[in-house]
């Protein structure tokens, strides 16, 4: 038995079921983590990284795994300046998801769910060092 919504969508009956199946099989949650963590560190000064996602457990992780590069900062909020001296990697570009018009849309059906989320690598200036010189 399907609910009355789910018979009124346009999208297939199993899409979902299928969809977490092949999530599940694929490991595709663990690979998109490894995947925002280890690929910003590879981008060179300005180099952009976007992910889209279809799925809105994927959008969410992206999401945070965005959030931390631009501030990794894990001081409890109750300090007035930050002690664990993390740096962040660089910006998130897009605030809020990209998503497909509705012309492409109906190009595209599949399009429907996307969204598209970059972050562009910034690379820190590295804080000047005193030589060790006085100067008297």
């Amino acid at each position: 038995a399907m609910p009355a919504a789910a018979r009124r969508e346009k999208q297939h009956p199993a899409k979902r079921s299928f969809q977490a199946l092949r999530i599940a099989v694929n490991d595709e949650l663990a690979e998109l983590e490894t995947l925002l963590r280890d690929a910003p560190k590879l981008l060179k000064n300005g180099g952009r990284f976007c992910v889209i996602s279809f799925h809105s457990l994927e959008d969410r992780m992206v999401k945070q795994g965005f959030r931390e590069l631009e501030n990794p900062c894990i001081c409890p909020k109750t300090f007035p300046v930050c002690t664990c001296g993390r740096q962040p990697l660089g910006r998130v570009i897009t605030r809020k998801p990209i998503l497909a018009d509705e012309t492409e849309v109906q190009i595209n059906p599949r399009a429907r769910s996307a969204r598209l989320r970059c972050f562009e690598r910034i690379m820190q200036q590295p804080a000047e060092q005193d030589g060790g010189s006085l100067n008297v």
